[in-house]
């Protein structure tokens, strides 16, 4: 879509791959992070422009994806000292997907709504694996109009949009109990993969059995192969 433009906020394993997604689908993209790397691996992918704030180019805009680390940072950038909000068109679109409260995704939406701003209340999964693909798993409440101004974002960034109502905060409700199950996976098998050890059975073993027997599990599958391989950096994303 040509003539559509969508900044996204926050290019970390997520945010980068929603990024560079948008940019795929042809959509006018505009990439914002602190870190100049991630911006210049945006630039060379296709994006129309890149920065450490989205207020040069909040006129061009006809959404922001915000893919921060949480509530605070997500009012930092919309609120904050030179914040974004105030200077979007009416009518733009906000698409809220760090893991927040719904508390907060409701007084972020209140603010918004003052502005003449639409939010789509819209945590993200999937890993950057599938955030890469344009296949993320969303789960969204909000406006029909907010809906509809994000259909080209969604369309780009999403292999499946689960729409949860219009109530914000909804939305946020269904990732943190999706975030107590995939813990509680996290937790499980980690508990796991520690007795194994104690016992004296090698990990790629375990690894092999549970992953092709019924205590399987993606967050398993998953994480329990940076314990299998050795990696001590933390992947617990989406």
């Amino acid at each position: 879509m040509k003539n559509y433009s969508v900044a996204v906020i926050g290019l970390g394993a997520m945010g980068m791959g929603a990024a560079k997604s948008c940019v795929n689908a042809g959509l006018n993209t505009y990439g914002v992070d602190l870190n100049p790397v991630a911006l210049q691996t945006l630039k060379v992918h296709g994006a129309k422009a890149v920065g450490k704030s989205a207020v040069d180019f909040a006129q061009e805009l006809d959404a922001v994806v915000l893919l921060v680390v949480n509530a605070a940072q997500v009012n930092a950038v919309l609120f904050g000292e030179n914040g974004l909000a105030p200077h979007l068109k009416p009518n733009t679109a906000v698409m809220v997907s760090s893991t927040i409260s719904a508390q907060d995704a409701q007084a972020i939406s209140q603010k918004l709504t003052e502005l003449g701003l639409l939010m789509l209340d819209a945590p993200v999964s999937g890993g950057a694996a599938k955030a890469a693909a344009g296949e993320m798993t969303v789960m969204a409440s909000g406006s029909a109009q907010a809906f509809a101004k994000l259909q080209p974002v969604l369309d780009a960034v999403a292999g499946k949009v689960y729409r949860v109502g219009e109530e914000i905060g909804l939305g946020a409700t269904v990732k943190i109990i999706h975030q107590l199950l995939a813990g509680v996976h996290i937790a499980a098998g980690a508990e796991a993969m520690a007795l194994a050890a104690k016992a004296g059975i090698p990990l790629d073993l375990m690894y092999e059995v549970v992953t092709n027997a019924a205590g399987n599990s993606w967050m398993f599958e998953n994480r329990m192969k940076h314990v299998v391989d050795g990696g001590l950096h933390p992947a617990f994303n989406g």
